[in-house]
């Protein structure tokens, strides 16, 4: 098996490429050990002493090192953990898991707008987020407001804030009228 690398605009994230399709749909963050009990394949790069994240896209999963960390001695650990978990078949992320994971809870008046920007997040913006090796939660919106949570290479990235602001502020304020402000969540 061949795993490709890419590199991310976060210098402590990198994108790993296996070839293979992981999730059917979504993506899947996990910012803890904890948080990946949902995840054979987050639980076992947490297994490595120096992974702080595990982000798992469509056919990509971006890994988070500790900055005080080297990739070159990080990334042949990943790359090991990565093979031995593809060869052992196990589930990418536990079925029980994607079934727990819940949708949003919008105003029904704002049904139509929510639909404008989900659109958008998932036309426009969800694709060129995930060439970087992360991607963009809707989170909700209110009084003019979109709440949104970078992930991935994404979340901390030192050009995540101008990102928000100067990229997907700009475009969700030009096509949906209604957006006064576009602010990020950390959970």
């Amino acid at each position: 098996m061949f795993i490709e690398t890419e590199a991310t605009p976060n210098p402590d994230t990198l994108k790993f490429l296996p070839g293979r399709m992981l999730m059917d749909e979504g993506t899947a963050n996990f910012t803890d050990v904890d948080a990946a009990k949902g995840s054979p394949l987050a639980t076992a790069l947490f297994g490595l002493a120096d992974v702080r994240g595990v982000f798992v896209g469509y056919d990509f999963v971006t890994v988070t090192k500790a900055t005080e960390s080297d990739w070159s001695l990080v990334k042949p650990a990943v790359l090991g953990t990565l093979m031995t978990f593809f060869a052992s078949g196990a589930p990418v992320i536990d079925p029980a898991y994607l079934a727990s994971m819940g949708g949003q809870g919008d105003a029904e008046e704002d049904a139509e707008i929510i639909a404008q920007i989900r659109q958008l997040l998932d036309e426009k913006i969800r694709p060129a987020v995930a060439q970087d090796g992360g991607d963009i939660v809707y989170h909700g919106f209110k009084e003019g407001v979109v709440y949104l949570q970078m992930q991935g290479a994404c979340s901390g990235c030192p050009s995540s804030t101008i990102t928000l602001k100067n990229g997907i502020e700009n475009l969700l304020k030009y096509y949906v009228p209604e957006v006064v402000d576009v602010r990020a969540v950390d959970l």
